[in-house]
């Protein structure tokens, strides 16, 4: 059996500025579970959690010249990165382009029946194509396309601002249409 081993926080510091993979091993074993609870505790995804955890440590890793012992303990600048890049995530494009699309499909999910006719058993395509040409194209574009806001914004030559206002509207239009139709039944 080896004896596990301890590394105080200045000698741990003085390691890792060294690229010792050891004590980085080290650092991550003891600071992983802390830092992870943190990520989670803002991005409430497991499994996005992970890869920003995962990603936070190469970060770390990376810039760990940059940490400054005189400035704050070591775990704070762990936690500081981890936080940021937890917010970053939230604040990114894709996030809420994932968010948007899991909304739907959860909505799809929760009210139709799987099967591409299930489609009109509710009268979505009917819905959908009574919408005003300039959100109708949109709503083709983002939800039965994938393309993105960006995407959608060069293909049709207009600002992404304007884009995501007309998709916002487009959607809220529906979602009124579909509550009244699905209340009627």
């Amino acid at each position: 059996m080896r004896e596990k081993i301890q590394y105080n926080h200045d000698d741990l510091v003085i390691l890792i500025k060294n690229r010792d993979k050891k004590a980085f091993a080290y650092l991550y074993d003891n600071y992983a579970k802390a830092i992870f609870s943190v990520i989670n505790n803002i991005i409430q995804d497991v499994e996005e959690s992970e890869d920003i955890l995962q990603k936070t440590f190469l970060k770390i890793w990376d810039n760990f010249h940059s940490y400054d012992i005189s400035k704050g303990r070591l775990f704070t600048w762990m936690l500081n990165i981890s936080r940021n890049m937890s917010i970053d995530f939230k604040r990114s494009k894709d996030n809420k382009n994932k968010i948007q699309n899991t909304e739907l499909n959860v909505y799809k999910l929760n009210n139709l029946t799987t099967g591409e006719d299930s489609l009109d058993t509710i009268g979505l395509k009917k819905v959908v194509e009574k919408l005003k040409p300039e959100h109708l194209i949109l709503i083709e574009l983002s939800y039965y396309k994938g393309y993105t806001q960006e995407e959608i914004s060069k293909e049709l030559n207009i600002p992404v601002g304007t884009v995501k206002t007309r998709i916002r509207k487009a959607l809220l239009i529906l979602r009124g249409q579909l509550k009244d139709k699905i209340e009627l039944r």
